[in-house]
């Protein structure tokens, strides 16, 4: 297995600075134009920023978040429409990955990917989506789940794949685009890694550990643990996996097409999200993005890591938008009881809590008759395609949970609830209390 080379420490971490929403070239063009009235000159300038301002190649550095997508998510209920078709369309990146699943126990595909990679997208019914899919990850969480044998208990699992832009759509884009999509729970070791909430430190800089930066010791096993008996290319951990390809795709456009924009963009739903924030927040601190902007777009993801894990992401310039639903109980945990809006007495205790990175896309749709939708990635895109009713569940029928109901119906088996119409988020609350307890060190 190939080394990863880190950069040599002491090295200054880039900083990515925001470019004008009509970008440089249009005013680069305005300054050339033969000499005319003051008046027409500004109108035609003031015409072309609104242009861009309706394109995403215009406007991808707002769309990434250069500025936190100051003015573009005000009111939640006019969202820019180019954001929200954007952000949409990474949410459907990541539904191919719940598509592709083999969950067919018969399958010698089980648990992985149904299709192979050049094929992958096309399979989903994605075959217009502009991607190449380059690599597929693995991932294995160092967990021992009772129920499961000892030859099935850690092994790795398709967890999602690495794709990069395609000369056309890098054109509607605006730049060369490297793209993560990740999946969500759906094997029990992984729900069982959804469950190890204490807080412990990330140390992935060798050269500059930083104890104080500390994330879920359950998402740090599933992102650093290594299974070497994967099947289909899965060697090394998934930490390994894509840092090494991440960082080839990001220097092989850097030597093909050098003065080409790039952009690194990792999208994933509940597990998945936190998947990409964790490898956002490594990427970056190595500086193996090479100065290229990092953007998370998160789907009903749950909190990461403590508040210094929130200020380092923020140091190294790292963008992450939260689309969240405000029923879904996974977005308020880890941390349903101390987090980033602790106050009062237990004030002292808000940097050792787990605490959310970036922006929040606020949601709201929730169907009585099917509790477990409020996580549904699929209801989270329709909502979002659905522009004429921002606010409101556009599918309220019960829809089939493509992460095989992912961690609440886990949870709830877990826990043998049996009662019927119970509050999903009072279970998981429930099983969130030893890791707090153990976090703040009272046991």
């Amino acid at each position: 297995m190939a080394a990863i080379h880190y950069p040599q420490c002491g090295r200054a971490q880039q900083r990515v600075r925001c470019r004008a929403a009509a970008g440089g070239s249009i005013v680069a063009a305005a300054a050339a134009a033969p000499c005319a009235p003051v008046e027409a000159s500004a109108a035609n300038l003031k015409a072309a920023r609104r242009d861009a301002r309706r394109s995403v190649a215009g406007m991808w550095r707002q769309v990434q978040g250069c500025d936190d997508w100051e003015g573009l998510l005000e009111p939640p209920a006019s969202v820019h429409p180019v954001l929200r078709a954007e952000v949409a369309r990474y949410g459907e990146l990541v539904d191919a990955c719940y598509k592709a699943f083999d969950l067919d126990p018969s399958s010698r595909r089980y648990l992985n990917c149904k299709y192979g990679r050049e094929r992958m997208l096309e399979e989903v019914g994605m075959a217009g989506a502009g991607y190449e899919v380059t690599r597929y990850v693995y991932a294995a969480p160092d967990v021992t789940v009772p129920t499961m044998e000892p030859s099935t208990s850690g092994r790795g699992r398709w967890i999602g794949y690495v794709a990069v832009s395609t000369d056309e759509m890098t054109r509607r884009l605006g730049r060369r685009d490297v793209l993560v999509s990740f999946r969500g729970t759906v094997t029990p070791a992984e729900w069982m890694a959804n469950l190890m909430s204490s807080l412990e430190p990330a140390r992935l800089d060798p050269c500059d550990p930083r104890p104080d930066v500390k994330v879920e010791s359950g998402f740090l096993s599933l992102y650093t643990s290594a299974d070497k008996t994967c099947r289909f290319g899965g060697a090394g951990s998934c930490r390994e996996q894509l840092l090494r390809e991440v960082s080839r795709l990001i220097d092989a456009c850097a030597k093909d097409r050098p003065g080409e924009d790039v952009s690194v963009t990792l999208a994933g739903h509940s597990m998945g999200s936190a998947l990409a924030l964790l490898f956002a927040y490594d990427l970056s601190e190595l500086g193996l993005n090479r100065g290229a902007p990092v953007t998370v777009f998160s789907f009903g993801g749950p909190r990461v890591g403590n508040a210094a894990f929130k200020a380092r992401c923020d140091e190294l310039g790292v963008k992450a938008l939260r689309v969240a639903n405000v029923h879904d109980p996974i977005t308020k945990l880890p941390g349903i009881f101390l987090n980033e809006a602790t106050a009062g007495v237990l004030r002292p205790w808000r940097e050792s809590c787990y605490t959310h990175v970036g922006v929040e896309l606020p949601l709201e749709f929730i169907s009585v008759g099917d509790l477990a939708s409020v996580h549904d990635l699929g209801t989270y895109v329709a909502l979002l395609k659905s522009a004429d009713k921002p606010r409101s569940c556009p599918d309220p029928k019960p829809r089939r949970r493509r992460d095989g109901g992912g961690v609440l119906a886990k949870v709830a088996e877990f826990v043998g609830r049996q009662r019927a119409g119970a509050v999903p988020w009072q279970d998981a609350a429930l099983l969130q209390m030893g890791g707090l307890v153990q976090t703040l060190g009272l046991i």
